[in-house]
């Protein structure tokens, strides 16, 4: 099997953008996730905070399987870690810098993308095997706070900006350093339709596109 590193980079190449689905219930993961596949999605993240996540995760990572990662979000301990893999996730990724979460990642094969906020969050995750990191929040930062990051940061690392993206202001954090984006509410929140997550899914994929 391909290693994770390579899984993930591929995936990334395609669409740098991971779709945040807080609040997605296993009824709606197959229409919302075909939405979001369809429109050129390769990084979905169910967050465990969702309404039995781990039953979604393991749908969509079945019926993605080959056309897009699948994994959780929130993810807090070790034993949580566990759980995901073996409901057949591929991407651990949290909120916070926490070592222990990404070095149980590593262990179990799966993509680790843990949150940081300070350079030294950063170099501590990467030291524990992480495959790339997001800026969280990044809606409480700014893109010059990034760009003065990307100057001490590995220059192949692949950061993502979190928190507060939309079509409108991706071109300004990509000048600031921002290889991708991880999508919330403004892609898809609880109860959205699945003709609203595809418009949407649609733009921030033409948007990325504009970037490339």
């Amino acid at each position: 099997m391909t290693d994770p590193a390579t899984r993930f980079a591929e995936a990334f190449a395609a669409c740098p953008l991971v779709a945040i689905l807080r609040g997605l219930t296993p009824a709606e993961a197959e229409g919302v996730g075909d939405a979001l596949v369809d429109a050129g999605f390769t990084l979905l993240e169910v967050p465990l905070n969702s309404p039995d996540p781990l039953t979604s995760i393991a749908a969509m990572a079945k019926r993605y399987a080959g056309r897009a990662m699948v994994g959780a979000g929130t993810v807090l301990t070790p034993e949580a870690v566990a759980q995901v893999a073996d409901a057949g996730g591929e991407l651990i990724i949290s909120p916070n810098t926490n070592t222990d979460v990404i070095r149980a990642s590593v262990a179990r094969s799966l993509v680790s993308l843990p949150g940081y906020y300070s350079p030294s969050e950063g170099f501590a995750a990467l030291a524990a095997g992480a495959h790339a990191l997001k800026l969280f929040p990044a809606d409480g930062a700014s893109p010059a706070f990034l760009k003065a990051q990307r100057a001490v940061l590995p220059k192949d690392l692949k950061v993502l900006a979190v928190g507060g993206i939309s079509p409108d202001n991706m071109a300004q954090w990509r000048a600031a350093g921002a290889d991708g984006f991880g999508l919330g509410s403004n892609l898809y929140r609880a109860g959205k339709s699945v003709a609203d997550v595809a418009r949407d899914a649609a733009a921030f994929v033409t948007a990325a596109k504009d970037l490339a």
